[in-house]
C-alpha cells in the first residue's frame, strides 16, 4: 500500500465511479480500477459494492477513510512545508472566493499577482462560503476570499477591506428620486435575493429586515439575475460596489443608490489554516489586496496591513 493508492481510495469514494474518479486522478480509468482490485487483494476485504451504475464504499472502507485522508493530507504537508523552505510566493496557490465576488475581483488581482508574484501559478475556485470552508478544512484550498468570518480554531481570518452595498432600484420607483437612501427607507420594499447558500442573501436580509418579495425568482444563483428583475420592475436588491463597476455599466431602467449607515457593507476577509505552511504568502495576498482595491470602488482598505493570524 503505498500513498497512490490511498489517492484512488479516496477518488472513488468522493465521486462513487470509476471513470469520473480516473480523470481526478489524471490516470485511465484501467490503471485505476486495477490498483483499487490490487490494494483489496493486499488488503484481503471488498472495499466498494459495485453495480452498472454506481460504486459505492463498504462500512469497513468508510472507516479506512478516515485514516487515508489523514495520512494523504500528512505527506501533502510535508511537501507544502519542503516547497515553502524553498519559496513561499511559488508555485501552485488555490484561491476560493464567494460568487458575488470573484468575477469582480479576479480582473484586477490576477494582474497583480502577476506583477507582484510572478512565481505564484494562482487557480482561483468559486463557490459558496461553506463549500469553500469545507474544502479549505480539507486541504483542496489554501485560503479562500468570504464575507463572513470562520468560525473554529483551526481557521485564521483578516479581515482586507470593506465593501459598501448599493440600493438597485427601478428606476420608476419614487425612492429612485433621491440622491442617497437609508437603511430606514429599505424596510419595507419589495426585496430581491439571491439563493440558498449565498451569504449576500443573509446579509440583506439583515440589514433590511423584510421578507423576500412576493412572486419573485427567488432561485437566482447570480447578481445579474437580480438586477435584471428589478430593471423589469420586480422589486429592489443590494449589489456589492465592486459588482456595481462591472454589472451597472449601460444598463437603463435601471437606478443605483448608496446606503447610508453603518451596516450598509461587508467585510471582505482571507481565511486560511493555522499551521498554513506558506503563512507568509496569506499575509502578503492580504496585504496585496487591500492595497490593490479600485480606489474608485467606495471600498475601504483594512489599515494597518492585514495578517492572516489566528
Amino acid at each position: 500500500m503505498n500513498l497512490r493508492d490511498l489517492r484512488y481510495l479516496i477518488a472513488v469514494a468522493e465521486h462513487r465511479h470509476f471513470g469520473r474518479a480516473a480523470e481526478a486522478c489524471h490516470v485511465s480509468q484501467p490503471t485505476l480500477s486495477g490498483q483499487i482490485r490490487k490494494l483489496e487483494e493486499e488488503l484481503g476485504v471488498i472495499l466498494f459494492e459495485r453495480t452498472s451504475r454506481l460504486v459505492v464504499p463498504t462500512p469497513l472502507a468508510e472507516s479506512m477513510l478516515v485514516h487515508a485522508r489523514a495520512s494523504v493530507e500528512q505527506a501533502d504537508a510535508l511537501r507544502e512545508l519542503a516547497r515553502a523552505g524553498r519559496d513561499p510566493y511559488a508555485g501552485r496557490f488555490r484561491l476560493g472566493m464567494i460568487p458575488t465576488l470573484a468575477p469582480y475581483v479576479m480582473p484586477w488581482l490576477l494582474p497583480a499577482l502577476k506583477r507582484s508574484l510572478p512565481a505564484l501559478q494562482p487557480a482561483v475556485w468559486e463557490d459558496v462560503t461553506d463549500s469553500l470552508i469545507a474544502r479549505l478544512r480539507r486541504h483542496e484550498l489554501d485560503g479562500i476570499l468570504i464575507a463572513s468570518p470562520p468560525e473554529g480554531e483551526d481557521l485564521a481570518a483578516a479581515l482586507v477591506f470593506e465593501e459598501p452595498f448599493l440600493a438597485a432600484l427601478p428606476a420608476g420607483q419614487a425612492l429612485a428620486a433621491r440622491a442617497t437612501l437609508s437603511e430606514q427607507d429599505l424596510l419595507g420594499t419589495d426585496l430581491l435575493l439571491l439563493a440558498e447558500g449565498h451569504c449576500l442573501r443573509d446579509q440583506a436580509l439583515a440589514l433590511c429586515g423584510t421578507a423576500p418579495a412576493e412572486g419573485a425568482d427567488l432561485r437566482a444563483t447570480s447578481l445579474e439575475t437580480l438586477l435584471n428583475l428589478v430593471t423589469a420592475g420586480m422589486g429592489s436588491t443590494l449589489v456589492p460596489a465592486l459588482a456595481v463597476r462591472q454589472l451597472a455599466r449601460e444598463r437603463g431602467g435601471l437606478a443605483l443608490r448608496p446606503v447610508e449607515g453603518g451596516r450598509a457593507s461587508r467585510g471582505i476577509r482571507l481565511a486560511g489554516r493555522t499551521g498554513y505552511p506558506r503563512q507568509a504568502l496569506l499575509d502578503r495576498l492580504a496585504t496585496l489586496l487591500a492595497a490593490e482595491v479600485p480606489s474608485d470602488s467606495g471600498c475601504r482598505p483594512a489599515i494597518p496591513a492585514p495578517r492572516v493570524h489566528a
